[in-house]
C-alpha cells in the first residue's frame, strides 16, 4: 500500500534587492514576482522607484523549472520559477510563509524595522503568495499591494486581526485577462466584511506592472 510522508529539509533560497546608495533608508519594499517570472528580471521596473532612501527586496519563488517542455538536456531552455501548484500545495503555501518570515528576518536585522515603512506588492501568482503571507505569517507590512490576480479565495483574511488596519490596494489593468473589475469588486467585498481599508486602483494596460502607478504608489505617504 503507498502512503505519502513529508520531510523538512533545509535549502538554499535566492533573492535580489534594489540598495540605496547612500542616506538613511526610509521604505523596504518586498516585492514578489508572477508566475513563470525571476526575480532579477522581475526587479527591474522597480529602478524607477530607487531614490537612495528605498531598499527593494525580491525575493525568488523556490520552484524553477524550465519554461518550455521541449528544453534539451543541456539546460539551454528559459527558467522561470513559481510559488505554488495545486500538488501538495498546503506545504508549499507553508514553506513560502516561512521563508518570506525568514528573509523579513534577515533583512529587519541590518535595517531597524521600527525606523522604516514596509510595503509589500504581489503580482500576479505573486500576489497570491503575498496575501498569504500577510495574513498567515509573523512580519506585518504596512501597506500590501495586490496587482493582477484576484485574493486566494481558499484564505481566511479573519485569521489574521489586524489586518483592517493595513491598507491594501487593488491594482489592475483595464486588459488585463486575469484580473477584471469584477474580481476586484469581489475581493473589495471581501476586505469590506473584514473592516480592512482598500481602494481599487486600475490604469490602461494588460497583465503587466505599470511604472507610472508603481511610481504614484510610492509617492503615497
Amino acid at each position: 500500500m503507498r502512503h505519502e510522508h513529508h520531510i523538512t529539509v533545509e535549502r538554499t533560497a535566492r533573492y535580489f534587492t534594489i540598495e540605496p546608495a547612500e542616506g538613511r533608508v526610509r521604505e523596504v519594499w518586498f516585492v514578489c514576482h508572477g508566475y513563470a517570472q525571476l526575480a532579477d528580471r522581475f526587479l527591474r521596473p522597480f529602478e524607477a522607484l530607487d531614490d537612495g532612501t528605498r531598499l527593494i527586496v525580491a525575493p525568488e519563488a523556490l520552484a524553477r523549472f524550465y519554461l518550455r517542455e521541449d528544453a534539451p538536456p543541456s539546460g539551454a531552455g528559459r527558467i522561470g520559477a513559481s510559488w505554488m501548484t495545486r500538488e501538495d500545495r498546503i506545504s508549499d503555501v507553508a514553506d513560502t510563509v516561512q521563508y518570506l518570515d525568514a528573509l523579513a528576518r534577515r533583512i529587519f536585522r541590518r535595517v531597524d524595522r521600527a525606523t522604516v515603512t514596509l510595503r509589500v506588492l504581489g503580482f500576479s501568482q505573486g500576489a497570491a503568495a503575498a496575501a498569504r503571507w500577510a495574513v498567515q505569517g509573523g512580519t506585518r507590512p504596512d501597506q500590501l499591494v495586490l496587482w493582477g490576480l484576484h485574493l486566494p479565495p481558499d484564505l481566511d483574511l479573519s485569521a489574521a486581526p489586524d489586518l483592517g488596519r493595513l491598507p491594501v490596494l487593488l491594482v489592475w489593468g483595464d486588459q488585463d485577462r486575469y484580473y477584471d473589475a469584477a474580481r476586484a469588486a469581489d475581493d473589495a467585498d471581501r476586505l469590506a466584511r473584514i473592516g480592512a481599508r482598500h481602494r481599487i486602483v486600475t490604469f490602461a494596460g494588460g497583465h503587466r506592472l505599470s511604472a507610472a502607478v508603481l511610481r504614484d504608489i510610492a509617492a503615497e505617504s
